[in-house]
């Protein structure tokens, strides 16, 4: 097996496994070591998550011009990401300010706005990833008074999507393809329902697969 063949198999395995949030499945599109990485798990995502620190200094040159705060944030966007949930992580290390959490937020909202996400399509979370603080469990008076929100977790479970119509005509945008046994391609499936046998349409030159 070609050393790019192999590599893209392996990326393909790690890209695909499955969160279950109380009665909400999830799709994990995890290891973004690379930038094609990101692209290929965000033009198949509906949410994302956009991670950042609360440790000073660690923000800041994730957010500089070069950092990759921005990038990532305008390629979800232009690859259909529909929200956004920024985790602001390692809460601990700044010992739950919440002056530095609103911080973080004046900062990053008017660019998030600018790259096309309006308020109601982002939502905020605090955690601490190291001790799991405000992931699955809520968090307690001592550690933080005065976020009174949803865990991540729950954010996942009830976060409203658009509809995508699952009884209309299929269309599915082919995002990467590789070759192993038989033809493989990637996509999302934007509108309509695919199931097991179908015969599809390849466009432009209408070849059935």
């Amino acid at each position: 097996m070609r050393k790019e063949k192999r590599e893209k198999q392996l990326r393909s395995e790690e890209l695909n496994s499955i969160l279950q949030v109380r009665s909400t499945p999830f799709s994990m599109l995890q290891d973004i070591r690379i930038t094609f990485q990101m692209i290929m798990g965000a033009a198949l995502a509906d949410v994302g998550g956009l991670v950042i620190s609360a440790r000073k200094g660690e923000f800041e040159a994730g957010f500089e011009a070069q950092g990759q705060t921005r990038e990532h944030a305008q390629l979800a966007k232009s690859l259909g990401v529909q929200k956004l949930v920024i985790v602001v992580n390692k809460m601990d290390d700044c010992k739950w300010s919440r002056a530095r959490f609103q911080e973080i937020q004046e900062k990053l909202t008017p660019f998030l706005n600018a790259t096309g996400y309006p308020d109601e399509d982002l939502i905020w979370v605090p955690i601490a990833g190291l001790t799991g603080a405000n992931i699955v469990d809520p968090l307690d008076g001592k550690t933080c008074n005065w976020y009174k929100g949803p865990t991540f977790m729950e954010i996942l479970d009830k976060v409203e999507l658009e509809p995508r119509y699952p009884s209309g005509p299929l269309r599915l945008p082919v995002l990467d393809k590789m070759k192993d046994k038989d033809l493989i391609v990637h996509g999302k499936v934007e509108n309509g329902t695919i199931r097991l046998g179908d015969k599809l349409a390849m466009m432009p030159y209408g070849s059935l697969a």
